[in-house]
């Protein structure tokens, strides 16, 4: 397929990590904003912390994914005849839905409007795990 294949996929797989990281970490922040006194010093600075994580690292890397993910699909010949593909893409659509969750749930504690406790937001960590997993899965094993 060419060297210009593998650059497409090693930006494919920057762009995941860096996105993956974010999801993981998003959540976390949100654990200790949640405990946080709204309009603390504390509060505000997870504010900004989670504002520059979501726009600045996260929000490129999903782009990144799916574009360098479409590149490589169409480069490789994947979108036809691969059915494992299909299922990993509705569980990266998933994880994109999760992502702008996270950006919903970063705007209600930009307005100091969390409804969330803390515990809730550890739950909601362990969601993306499933997802990276189950794509995983799909992309090394290729079921079917």
């Amino acid at each position: 397929m060419g060297l210009a294949y593998e650059w497409i996929k090693i930006g494919h797989l920057f762009s995941v990590i860096a996105w993956m990281a974010g999801i993981f970490y998003l959540p976390r922040l949100f654990v200790y904003h949640a405990d946080a006194v709204a309009g603390s010093v504390q509060s505000e600075t997870f504010k900004v912390m989670e504002r520059r994580l979501l726009k600045g690292i996260m929000r490129p890397a999903m782009y990144g994914t799916w574009g360098f993910g479409f590149w490589l699909g169409l480069k490789g010949g994947w979108f036809v005849g691969v059915s494992w593909l299909w299922l990993k893409l509705l569980f990266v659509l998933g994880l994109t839905v999760y992502h702008y969750q996270l950006d919903a749930w970063r705007k209600a504690f930009a307005q100091d409007a969390n409804r969330h406790a803390s515990r809730f937001f550890r739950m909601m960590n362990e969601l993306p795990t499933l997802l990276l997993f189950a794509i995983l899965v799909l992309v090394v094993v290729k079921p079917f």
